[in-house]
């Protein structure tokens, strides 16, 4: 009877034993979600061949680093909104520990500073529709920023040419967007810098896609690294005429793919790259780049990519072919950091300082249409509502409490103007009434006080006949001392 007994609480401890060991291993593993969206059949276009195939590869190689991928191909507008948002569904169920992933391979644009992504049903016969048909890039960063997660990673294979003829006048590439102005926790990577326009390829995927499923699959390395690395092969690849660009505001480390026993080679330069891109002043730079040969300089500044970096490679090499490029991004970029500038502050000030220094530039015109719209706002405010103070129990909770303005402004501060008025009219005369003369009946009484010898006191003052009648009694019977009053006898 006993060996069954020790059998099941022999297996029963062995089962702990065996949960113990493996609960470890699945609280560490974090969850990992991809959306892979691919734009390729455009109908109102001519088509993107290699955005379906850069689809292809990302599914494949999001798979093997342990991400559950959901592809969705050549999405119209609202089919591309309800990917989105089931992917966010997805993303908010699988909880806190999740790393969320949005690869997008089509056309990108960028309209008044806001960066749209093209459903292949968008057909605009004016730059006021892309808000109607396309799918703000904000929406998107938006939606799973909202959501709390481990990581948001973006990867936009997004800036190919403008392909619609309406849209002609418009700025070139996608704008600025700043990964540290929303929810921490998000990194975003273009395939090109801001304001440049990406390349579709001549093989059968593009430069980024291409350079993207090269390098990730390397073992070990921070996405940091991955997209430093990501920066230079394609800028080797397209002879610096496309140079990726991130923004990071991540709050925990990831890789695409774990620890491996193997060592990592390292970038040529790496050891003399700073840790915080944006950090170092130019002539921090210059003493970095001197006396390295031209080629490792070049791969220095384009793994940074800041303007920095730039101007001091164009100052100490001024005489290298790759000088003239880097020149033209570092302008660029100059001008997209106003360009954003500008349109975050959105004011009449804010445009004007962007015309004055870049009014030849492809967003001029878009600039000055944003400087008559913020010209034509109403800010007035009634100045007797502005200075009369309002107590806060007493303010208005909605119009119809709101309180009538007083015809005269309250100021304690400032003392009241009084203007005289001056009465041209002649006055008129004065009337002074006289009172009308005593009648026979009425009765006055009159109080005075006596004389110190003579006559009598007030109280014994009579009316009509009785006065004289007091008087004579009173004389005949012992005058005044008759009374102990100290006064006349009154009958």
């Amino acid at each position: 009877m006993r060996r069954p007994v020790f059998s099941n609480l022999l297996l029963a401890s062995g089962l702990l034993a065996l949960s113990q060991l493996m609960t470890p291993t699945e609280a560490a593993a974090e969850a990992r979600l991809a959306l892979v969206i691919g734009q390729s059949a455009y109908r109102t276009v001519p088509e993107l061949p290699n955005a379906a195939n850069d689809a292809k590869g990302m599914t494949e190689l999001l798979g093997s680093a342990g991400f559950t991928v959901t592809t969705a191909a050549n999405l119209a507008q609202t089919e591309m909104r309800a990917a989105i948002s089931d992917f966010a569904g997805k993303v908010s169920a699988s909880g806190a520990d999740t790393v969320a992933l949005v690869f997008y391979a089509g056309h990108g644009l960028q309209i008044d500073g806001e960066n749209y992504l093209v459903p292949v049903d968008l057909d605009p016969k004016r730059e006021a529709d892309i808000p109607l048909q396309g799918v703000r890039l904000n929406d998107l960063l938006n939606t799973l920023g909202a959501l709390p997660t481990r990581a948001r990673i973006f990867m936009l294979d997004a800036c190919r040419n403008n392909p619609f003829p309406a849209l002609s006048g418009d700025g070139h590439g996608l704008a600025i967007v700043d990964t540290k102005a929303g929810a921490p926790g998000s990194f975003i990577s273009y395939s090109t810098s801001p304001g440049a326009e990406a390349e579709d390829g001549n093989g059968i995927d593009s430069p980024y896609t291409t350079a993207a499923l090269t390098i990730a699959k390397q073992p070990n390395l921070p996405i940091e690294e991955v997209f430093k690395r990501i920066r230079v092969a394609v800028a080797q690849s397209t002879d610096g005429r496309q140079i990726p660009w991130e923004s990071s505001s991540l709050t925990t480390d990831f890789k695409f793919f774990g620890e491996s026993s193997g060592s990592t080679p390292a970038l040529p330069g790496a050891n003399a790259m700073a840790l915080a891109s944006g950090t170092r002043s130019v002539e921090d730079w210059r003493k970095t780049l001197q006396g390295k040969p031209a080629t490792v300089a070049y791969e220095l500044v384009i793994t940074e990519d800041t303007a920095e970096a730039y101007q001091a490679y164009i100052e100490l090499y001024a005489q290298d072919t790759r000088t003239p490029r880097l020149r033209t991004v570092l302008e660029r970029r100059r001008q997209m950091l106003a360009w954003e500038r500008a349109t975050a502050i959105n004011t009449r000030a804010s445009f004007e300082a962007y015309l004055a220094n870049w009014d030849n530039s492809d967003l001029a015109a878009t600039a000055r249409r944003l400087l008559l719209r913020v010209q034509n706002r109403n800010y007035a405010v009634p100045v007797a509502s502005a200075v009369t103070p309002v107590a806060v129990a007493m303010a208005p909770t909605c119009p119809c409490s709101t309180p009538a303005t007083p015809a005269t402004p309250v100021n304690p501060s400032v003392p009241p103007v009084i203007k005289k008025r001056v009465d041209e009219t002649p006055p008129k005369r004065k009337v002074v009434e006289t009172p009308p003369k005593r009648r026979p009946s009425e009765q006055v009484v009159y109080e005075r006080a006596p004389p110190p010898d003579r006559g009598p006191p007030p109280e014994a003052v009579m009316q009509g006949i009785g006065i004289g009648v007091g008087i004579g009694l009173g004389m005949g019977m012992g005058g005044r001392g008759g009374d102990h009053n100290g006064g006349y006898r009154r009958y």
